[in-house]
């Protein structure tokens, strides 16, 4: 397995991670039970589940308002999309 299938594989895996930890969020927040911690989402953003966590969180319409959220996860979007693109050429350049 190549680094960028390996990187590929995580992606999905954290975006599903995200997606899980999000809706569950919201869920706990209309029902008063213990709520994720929002540093608990946005360090799954950040090690790479930051799409699926924006979309999620815009579709659910959860921490929208959140100026943390709203500015963070599009920072890191860009910085696991220039990631991806790095990895991609280093294994375009390696065949």
């Amino acid at each position: 397995m190549s680094l960028y299938q390996f990187a590929l594989l995580w992606l999905v895996g954290t975006n599903l991670l995200a997606i899980i930890l999000t809706v569950s969020d919201k869920v706990r927040a209309k029902k008063g039970k213990w709520r994720v911690p929002e540093d608990t989402l946005l360090f799954v953003a950040l090690l790479g589940g930051a799409v699926g966590e924006y979309i999620t969180m815009r579709l659910i319409r959860h921490k929208t308002r959140h100026k943390k959220f709203m500015i963070t996860l599009p920072v890191f979007i860009l910085l696991q999309a220039a990631l991806a693109l790095v990895l991609r050429s280093e294994e375009h350049t390696s065949e």
